[in-house]
């Protein structure tokens, strides 16, 4: 059995804190089945957002006639779109593993990892079979995988995840998505921008159901516009037949036959706590999975912590980053822990039309019976907003009717994953409103809209 100082399991955030433990001496191993870098790099963010881009160009072409340009797109090269961003990535990864191999202190050990005892992992290494590991200190950074669902007939029909849907060979001519989230958001832009017919079942009555109601309507509205949009959609079964795959769905309305060529499930994801196997090791784990930790990323066993997508608080890169940062600070200098700060963390839907939101949504205050006043403000309303045609874009700002601290900020519309960021850095200073509407702003930029919108607050 081979002993370190620190086992890392994952190649994503991970990463960060291997790092840092291992310039401080310590002894590191990292297990990792796939390539370096995670699924961010791999098969989420990094390539997704590359192949997205093409898709907004596409549209930007498509809709110039709006400003008086005629222009028409003669042809689509799809291989080479997509080696565009995997070219990158690709060596990305290869690029880390390698660092990483040639690294003082660090020893990679590339097969899976499971958990065998307390504190025990075997890793099965391909070619090489199988080698226990063992330290007192263990991070857990494994991630998640797509989650399927069980459907009659799924079974023997031939699907794609979003892992395999961001390198498909062809492009789909009639595409179905099962899901109405931010990755069937995206994905049905990317291959709708394109020209594939795309098809959205989803089974709750509005698209991107969790973020403010009014975004989600919105969104929701202009989905209904560029694509087939079957909400309030019960999935009774799925079958393949020559080539064509037919999705049976019942509705309000009634029952419905959806068929394509290509069935995409993008219906969440679920850690990868149960292939690790870590009820050997103790660890626990909450009701769908994820890993339980305290404030400071420990788990319940002392030695164990875990951070990023397997800890399930938010599936996003910048949240595993700014955990590895506590991770590593927590394991280097015990006697002075901190607790995560997770107040004001963004996120964005690299959609069409982009979607981002940090802070509560007025459900949310309403649910927690939080005071709160609320303003809106239309991009169209706005020099800019009314130079680029966007009508259906808006910032909605929430605030605290005493101090005036900003308690949320939701924008759908044109860029919006970079204003968010205006109103993330305000709320995670735990500013007020006066930080914005107090600021000189270019006129006539886009970011005006923020400001007005807060400049609204009956305050």
């Amino acid at each position: 059995m081979r002993k370190f100082d620190l086992i890392v399991i994952g190649s994503g955030s991970g990463l960060e804190v291997s790092a840092d433990i291992s310039d401080a001496g310590w002894s590191v191993a990292i297990i990792e089945e796939g390539p370096f870098g995670g699924t961010c790099l791999n098969r989420g963010c990094i390539p997704s957002k590359m192949l997205i881009h093409c898709a907004d160009v596409m549209l930007t072409v498509e809709n110039a006639a709006a400003f008086g340009i005629h222009a028409k797109v003669e042809s689509i090269d799809w291989q080479f779109i997509v080696n565009r961003a995997f070219k990158e990535v690709d060596i990305d990864a290869a690029m880390i593993e390698r660092g990483n191999r040639r690294s003082e202190n660090i020893e990679v050990f590339k097969g899976r990892g499971r958990f065998t005892g307390p504190k025990i992992l075997a890793v099965n290494i391909p070619g090489s079979g199988e080698e226990e590991l063992t330290a007192e200190t263990i991070l857990i950074a494994a991630g998640t995988r797509p989650w399927v669902p069980e459907i009659p007939g799924l079974d023997q029909t031939p699907y794609i995840t979003s892992d395999e849907a961001l390198r498909l060979p062809e492009q789909p001519k009639k595409l179905t998505i099962i899901g109405g989230g931010y990755i069937a958001a995206e994905l049905a832009h990317f291959f709708g921008a394109f020209g594939t017919d795309v098809t959205i079942i989803h089974r709750r009555d509005l698209m991107l159901r969790e973020e403010d109601t009014d975004v989600s309507r919105r969104f929701t509205e202009v989905y209904q516009r560029r694509f087939n949009v079957v909400l309030d959609a019960q999935i009774e079964s799925v079958s393949s037949l020559a080539g064509e795959i037919t999705v049976e769905v019942t509705t309000p309305e009634g029952k419905r036959s959806i068929v394509s060529d290509t069935l995409l499930m993008a219906t969440g994801r679920v850690p990868n706590t149960d292939i690790l196997e870590v009820s050997k090791t103790g660890v626990a784990t909450n009701e769908r999975g994820y890993i339980d930790t305290n404030e400071f990323l420990e788990t319940n066993v002392p030695g164990i912590w875990a951070l990023g997508d397997i800890v399930g608080r938010y599936l996003l890169k910048h949240s595993a980053n700014l955990e590895a940062a506590y991770a590593s600070n927590n394991l280097l200098e015990p006697e002075h822990q901190a607790a995560v700060d997770y107040h004001a963390m963004p996120h964005a839907v690299f959609a069409s039309p982009q979607v981002a939101s940090v802070g509560m949504t007025q459900q949310e205050a309403e649910g927690r019976g939080a005071a709160y006043v609320t303003s809106t403000y239309n991009y169209s309303d706005t020099a800019y907003g009314a130079s680029i045609e966007d009508k259906d874009g808006f910032v909605k700002v929430l605030a605290d009717p005493e101090s005036g601290e900003i308690l949320g900020c939701h924008i759908i519309g044109t860029y919006a994953a970079t204003l968010i960021q205006e109103a993330a850095n305000v709320m995670r200073v735990r500013g007020g409103m006066d930080a914005i509407t107090q600021s000189i702003y270019v006129h006539p930029a886009l970011p005006e809209v923020m400001q007005r919108a807060v400049g609204q607050l009956p305050l």
